[in-house]
């Protein structure tokens, strides 16, 4: 994917420079920095297209970076860690990471994992502001907008408002969203999600979807979004 701006922080010298070097055989343009705090002033700089962000990295780590970013921008993140059954992987999931990579990781699956990620960002952009007012049911049903309770989703301008009030979602959060609204009261599994969502066609783990399911209720409601043990999640009706 020619042009594509990758911020990437990384402190351990030698995959810092093999990795740039694969990355940018694949056409990406490369910003590699040694650690958090470079990392974050490298980002306010040059606005990158994507992040991938190690989670042990000295002056700030890679969560709290992700927290930084994720404050300033919805711009994908991808969380790098080296172990897959770490807590640090969840706590980047938590801080608005969209997807991880486990080191040691093949660079031809690090290179598919962010065009996965790039996909479906182009996608679906983030809520814009406005789209203030109230609009009868004849109209929502044209405009595309589709109502749960206090709840619209908004699905040709991407906007989502809750009591009449406009919600902030990151591009995988909406599209999350607009998955289950596209089957209300359906049950969903989180292979599907994973699938449709995330963009896999091959096996993932299923604590993506989890944490941000989680993430998504905290923003439109915590009942909105019901468990269905053993098979998934549906969105209540």
């Amino acid at each position: 994917m020619a042009e594509t701006h990758v911020l990437f922080v990384e402190d351990d010298d030698v995959i810092r420079e093999a990795t740039t070097l694969a990355l940018e055989r694949d056409g990406f343009v490369v910003t590699a920095m040694p650690d958090g705090l470079s990392g974050l002033e490298s980002f306010r700089a040059n606005r990158p297209d994507i992040a991938l962000l190690d989670v042990m990295v000295p002056g700030m780590d890679g969560v709290s970076l992700c927290r930084r970013i994720r404050d300033e921008s919805t711009v994908p993140v991808i969380m790098l860690s080296a172990r897959a059954d770490s807590i640090d992987v969840v706590l980047g999931l938590e801080a608005g990471a969209d997807d991880y990579v486990t080191k040691p990781f093949d660079g031809s699956v690090l290179v598919a994992r962010i065009r996965a990620v790039l996909r479906r960002f182009g996608h679906a952009g983030g809520p814009r502001n406005g789209g203030q007012g109230s609009h009868d049911e004849g109209q929502d049903a044209e405009r595309g907008v589709l109502s749960f309770g206090d709840l619209e989703v908004d699905t040709e301008g991407m906007e989502v408002r809750r009591a009449g009030v406009a919600v902030a979602l990151t591009p995988t959060e909406m599209r999350l969203l607009l998955e289950f609204s596209s089957a209300p009261g359906t049950v969903l599994s989180r292979d599907r999600l994973l699938e449709r969502v995330w963009d896999y066609d091959w096996g993932g783990d299923t604590r993506v979807v989890d944490v941000h399911v989680q993430r998504l209720r905290t923003k439109i409601g915590q009942d909105r979004i019901e468990t269905v043990r053993g098979f998934g999640y549906k969105l209540k009706a």
